[in-house]
């Protein structure tokens, strides 16, 4: 029998971390999370990569501390949502995400967070996520509207209301949790944050991205290709298995309720560059091939 651990106390957070096979890296996040003013309650960490044990790092953080091996590589999706069940059965009252390769960008950022959602009554809050080789620019390019942002000073000065990036410094009141569940095991990983994003969305929860503090993250703007002057963007990753879960996945997410009218514009635009910029018909074949995959739900592996 496991000794039975005492639930988390009223208003804890739980820091739930996935990693696999990045040593260093996680060392890095976990660093600064154990730092932060407003101190983390309790730390989970998910390790996918258990043949390459990362527990030695985790428990040599100053935080009260769950490792969590996967003998089966369940993918960011899975990992986070064992990592977050966990931390509801622990009691915790927010669950804060984070990835490895990721860390927050001081040690304030938990307290800012924790302060804007109770001020604007929020159930889920994100910092803004920054290129770690250069927080004044974005690590993700942002659409509003017809333009991309790039840059943190485009944003503003305050708040972005129902704008979040779920998995990099997210934090979640577990009350939210029990309305919008954990991320989708079978998408492993790409587009399993947007999936969640739009069931946020649809439960009618007020959140958004405090532009008071950031998390910061490797540059991801590389896979987005302009197009019409910038107007238009479309995402092309540089390998083949990041290209197979992000154009399946994709497909999955533009059947699902609140996503399916923009499937036709998906069409034109995935056409318009693989055609048009990129002159590669056969790779907007394999593109329109596992978009219609993940319609039909046929989740294979890679």
């Amino acid at each position: 029998m496991g000794e039975e651990r005492a639930p988390l106390g009223e208003d804890s957070v739980a820091a739930v971390v996935v990693t696999r096979h990045r040593r260093d890296l996680l060392a890095d996040s976990l660093k600064v999370i154990a730092a932060q003013t407003r101190p983390v309650d309790h730390l989970v960490v998910v390790d996918n990569g258990p043949d390459q044990p990362a527990r030695d790092v985790v428990e040599s953080v100053e935080l009260p501390t769950t490792y969590l091996p996967s003998h089966r590589n369940l993918g960011g999706a899975g990992g986070f949502a064992l990592g977050m069940l966990h931390a509801l059965a622990l009691g915790a009252e927010w669950v804060w995400l984070a990835d490895d390769d990721g860390r927050p960008a001081d040690e304030h950022v938990l307290e800012v967070l924790l302060g804007e959602a109770r001020s604007r009554g929020l159930a889920e809050v994100s910092p803004v996520v920054a290129n770690i080789d250069d927080p004044d620019r974005l690590a993700f390019p942002l659409r509003r509207g017809l333009t991309w942002k790039r840059s943190s000073a485009e944003l503003g000065t305050d708040f972005l209301p129902g704008i979040a990036s779920l998995m990099n410094g997210a934090l979640f009141r577990a009350s939210t949790l029990e309305v919008t569940g954990v991320p989708d095991l079978r998408l492993f990983f790409r587009g399993d944050e947007v999936e969640l994003h739009r069931r946020l969305v649809r439960s009618g929860l007020p959140f958004g991205t405090s532009l008071k503090t950031a998390y910061l993250h490797p540059n991801g703007s590389d896979e987005f290709k302009p197009m019409l002057g910038g107007r238009f963007h479309a995402q092309d990753p540089e390998n083949e298995v990041k290209r197979y879960y992000t154009y399946r996945n994709r497909g999955y997410l533009l059947s699902q309720p609140g996503m399916r009218k923009i499937g036709a514009l998906e069409v034109l635009r995935f056409g318009l560059y693989f055609v048009g910029v990129k002159r590669d018909p056969k790779a907007f074949l394999r593109w329109l091939r596992l978009v219609r995959q993940g319609r039909r739900e046929r989740f294979y592996r890679f």
